[in-house]
């Protein structure tokens, strides 16, 4: 194998990209006369200064193609590293956080998860609440991209399905990377563009708007106040659906919308059942809200189909403490967090394409027990699913539910009561953000967590965000072999 000098590279422009980004904040806070700017700064020379000197002393490997092995390494170093230094402006500005607490917000702004350890948002400097806003805007258009090209190529999850449509490129893999990069870019630019001018339609603050604007299209739900957006105008959270739906559609199929070609993106039947369980799904808890609750019919049918695209799509925004609706609306949205949006999205959690081959698996195997010798192949979306997609569709599910019950026993065993560990554990592991309960349910944080549990939170958080076999790998032994 040929060193790791291309992967080191990569890590120390990236890094080095990240320090520079710290200067935006830094400069707004600057301007604020808040008191932390100067933490900012430091931050940002210490990153930029280590992600140089990496890249430097790579500098041999700049354009060399990745192997498998390297591929791996790149997209599961990204988000070890960047939330180590994408941590510090926490530890060195306002509201000064330890670094385990630090930590824990940059993996959650990366992984655009969404769980918050900081409290009175509403009183902190604006440029911490914006660099939370950037660290998931930036883990958003990340994610697509290695949803999009490594995944794929390295066949976890059974993203190899999707190999065949346009992104074959294992051995050219960092070249293609950078080129889909730039088109995803630019579609993720013009949603984040779209959404921040129909927050300020609906009322909402230009700062409000260009930070709330990042966080929903990336999924990530981080926002700029303790009741999330149960303050914000009834207009905004409609645009909050919008455009949370619409980041958590394929972006190959917004890809192929913007060059004129629409049917594929309804054609997509992933596509269809997202919105089918969006539309079923709220219109069960408006019934429920207003025949159990007697809440006004809009605004039932708003907090419903709000809480349920907010959660569905994995971005964590709440209306109201969807907690307290009852035991019937709580068993649902705990559902609709394991189920998560579209294969190459920002959205997170299992997917929902996955759902669909395991019950056309289900089918087939009812057909066969019926009719034991006819010919019954494995379709979805019209192609025949090869037997390693369907194998690798199964390992996800495997790992992703063995993963939640032992997140659940460690979580137990550092102070955690069984609904808060349980929905912890499937909150940071799919990459929701709010759990269940009154401490780390909607009206609440992750701030009294025990700092052990922290630290399992954050590991499940990459763990998930990263489709669990692409990390898992790195610690079997037949891996690092020659």
């Amino acid at each position: 194998m040929r060193g790791f000098k291309p992967v080191g590279h990569v890590i120390g422009r990236l890094t080095a990209a990240l320090g520079i980004a710290m200067l935006v904040p830094t400069l707004l806070d600057q301007f604020d006369e808040a008191p932390g700017w100067t933490g900012f700064l430091i931050a940002a020379v210490l990153t930029v200064v280590a992600g140089v000197v990496l890249a430097m002393a790579t500098r041999s490997g700049r354009g060399r193609n990745l192997d498998r092995r390297e591929a791996l390494i790149l997209t599961v170093m990204v988000w070890v590293v960047l939330p180590v230094f994408g941590a510090l402006p926490f530890v060195f500005s306002a509201p000064y956080a330890g670094y385990t607490d630090a930590f824990f917000e940059a993996m959650s702004g990366l992984t655009t998860t969404g769980a918050t350890v900081f409290e009175d948002l509403e009183n902190q400097p604006r440029g911490m609440l914006l660099w939370r806003a950037m660290l998931q805007w930036f883990g958003g258009v990340g994610i697509v991209v290695v949803a999009m090209v490594f995944l794929p190529a390295l066949k976890i999850g059974g993203m190899q399905f999707f190999r065949s449509e346009g992104f074959d490129l294992l051995g050219d893999i960092l070249p293609r990377a950078a080129e889909t990069a730039t088109q995803i870019s630019g579609i993720y630019a013009a949603l984040t563009v779209g959404c921040i001018l129909g927050y300020a339609a609906a009322g909402m603050s230009a700062f409000d708007a260009i930070c709330h604007a990042m966080t929903t299209v990336s999924t990530g739900g981080l926002g700029n106040y303790d009741d999330s957006f149960t303050g914000m105008p009834a207009a905004a959270q409609y645009v909050a659906v919008v455009f949370m739906a619409l980041a958590a559609l394929p972006f190959l199929r917004l890809m192929q919308a913007t060059r004129g070609n629409v049917q594929p993106l309804w054609r997509d039947s992933q596509v269809r059942a997202f919105f089918g369980v969006i539309a079923t799904v709220a219109a069960v808890l408006v019934i429920w809200r207003v025949t159990q609750a007697d809440r006004p019919l809009e605004e039932a049918f708003r907090r419903s189909l709000f809480n349920v695209t907010s959660i569905l799509t994995g971005t964590g925004y709440s209306v109201g403490d969807f907690f307290r609706w009852g035991s019937f609306a709580t068993a649902i949205f705990f559902i609709l967090a394991l189920i998560g949006g579209c294969a190459g999205s920002t959205s997170c959690s299992a997917k929902v394409f996955r759902y669909q081959i395991l019950f056309a698996s289900l089918l087939v195997q009812l057909r066969r027990v019926h009719t034991p010798h006819g010919v019954h192949p494995l379709r979805y979306q019209g192609r025949t699913v090869d037997p390693d997609v369907l194998s690798s569709v199964m390992a996800f599910f495997v790992i992703f539910i063995v993963s939640i019950a032992l997140w659940a026993v460690l979580l137990s065993l550092n102070g955690m009561d069984t609904l808060s560990a349980v929905s912890g554990a499937v909150a940071a592991l799919g990459n929701v953000g709010p759990g269940l309960g009154p401490d780390i349910g909607p009206a609440g944080n992750y701030a009294e967590v025990e700092p052990a549990a922290k630290w399992i939170l954050a590991f499940g958080m990459v763990l998930g965000r990263l489709e669990f076999l692409s990390v898992l790998v790195l610690f079997t032994p037949l891996f690092w072999r020659r």
